[in-house]
């Protein structure tokens, strides 16, 4: 077992990593809550798969399950007040706590019905996919997605733990561990040169669930994680903003897509993450061979690294940057981009005006294989 601290003052939680971690549930959220009583918030599919481990593991607690419809269509407006109503209906007071037991959909919903039912209620996360265990579970961003983009309703919440039970991954389909892998290679690109290193050798082992190469992926992913949403956890002085790697042009492409099923979030950045590299270069700011490695690299592991491989049109260009312009990161003065001098060593811009952005996309969206035929 592994325990991760992230250290918040009075709001600190430890990220638990390791197999059979829901076995030990029950002792888990005793020592969180008093209260007997606990809504289990998760979707199908999950429900499926987990649910009853997780309440075999809260022997000695009452679980009222919530079982919502599983997709990204879920976490929007409908489902956050279908989900409210059903926890007032519970009568839940503030000292309860909610447990979201699913990926980002499930945790992002949960996290943000529970900072806004009687002000604020405590809740843990229980990520079930790799995406999830890396990234959205921890650090407090919680919210939903609207007409206008992703993720523009929300709220900074922390959860009151993390369990990352690395057991429930041997049931993720290869597809949804690639979209994670994403957001583990992210922290080498970002600014440890070596985990980079690391991920490009392990990567194969990684995907095929080896045991120890998982547990060492995500903890190393949750440490670095937890030291950056320590030192800005509501991104006010620009180092958490370091997080968004390739998701600027990633959200604009989920948002193309229509947030279908036909380009997971994780797939969605790992080409965003690709284009931020290639952008770089075509700035100067870094090696054009060092943005075409990792584009080999995910291409090596079997992941999209072009949009063309998501199906985005040749002409998209002009409406991507209409996305773009929508995205919660913009200020008055603009829209920041996290862009890169080198493998590990990220930084972010605030003075990169969208023509060149636009210019770029109009290139880069006529390179690289077409999407495979279904």
């Amino acid at each position: 077992m592994i325990d991760v601290p992230v250290q918040l003052n009075d709001r600190s939680y430890r990220i638990s990593i390791g197999a059979g971690v829901l076995a030990s549930a029950g002792d888990r959220l005793a020592a969180l809550t008093r209260n007997r009583r606990v809504a289990i918030v998760t979707d199908e599919t999950v429900a499926g798969l987990h649910l009853e481990r997780l309440t075999a593991g809260l022997a000695g607690f009452e679980t009222v399950p919530i079982v919502l419809a599983a997709g990204e269509a879920t976490k929007g407006f409908a489902a956050l007040e279908q989900l409210v109503d059903r926890l007032l209906a519970m009568e839940v007071t503030r000292s309860d706590a909610v447990i979201a037991l699913g990926g980002g959909v499930i945790g992002d919903l949960t996290g943000f019905a529970a900072a806004i039912v009687k002000r604020g209620m405590g809740f843990v996360q229980v990520p079930t996919t790799l995406l999830a265990m890396v990234d959205s579970s921890v650090g407090g961003k919680t919210g939903i997605n609207t007409k206008a983009g992703k993720n523009l309703v929300g709220a900074f919440h922390q959860p009151l733990a993390v369990w990352a039970d690395l057991d429930c991954l041997q049931s993720l389909p290869d597809r949804e561990m690639k979209a994670g892998y994403a957001e583990i290679v992210k922290y080498g690109l970002i600014s440890d040169p070596a985990f980079y290193e690391w991920c490009e050798a392990n990567a194969a082992r990684l995907l095929a669930k080896d045991a120890a190469v998982l547990a060492h992926a995500v903890a190393q992913s949750c440490r670095a994680k937890a030291a950056i949403v320590a030192a800005d956890e509501r991104e006010t002085n620009d180092i958490r903003a370091l997080l968004n790697l390739g998701h600027t042009f990633g959200h604009a492409l989920e948002a193309e897509t229509g947030f279908s099923s036909g380009l997971l979030h994780g797939e969605a950045v790992g080409i965003g993450m690709a284009q931020a590299l290639r952008f770089s270069a075509a700035r100067g700011l870094m090696a054009k061979a060092e943005a075409d490695r990792f584009t080999r690299h995910l291409e090596t592991v079997g992941m999209m690294a072009w949009p063309r491989q998501a199906g985005i049109a040749a002409d998209a260009a002009p409406r991507l940057i209409r996305h773009m312009r929508q995205d919660k990161k913009r200020t008055s003065d603009g829209l920041p981009f996290i862009l890169a001098r080198g493998l590990g060593d990220s930084f972010l811009a605030k003075d990169v005006p969208l023509e060149a952005v636009e210019a770029f996309l109009a290139a880069d969206l006529s390179v690289g294989p077409a999407r495979a035929a279904a």
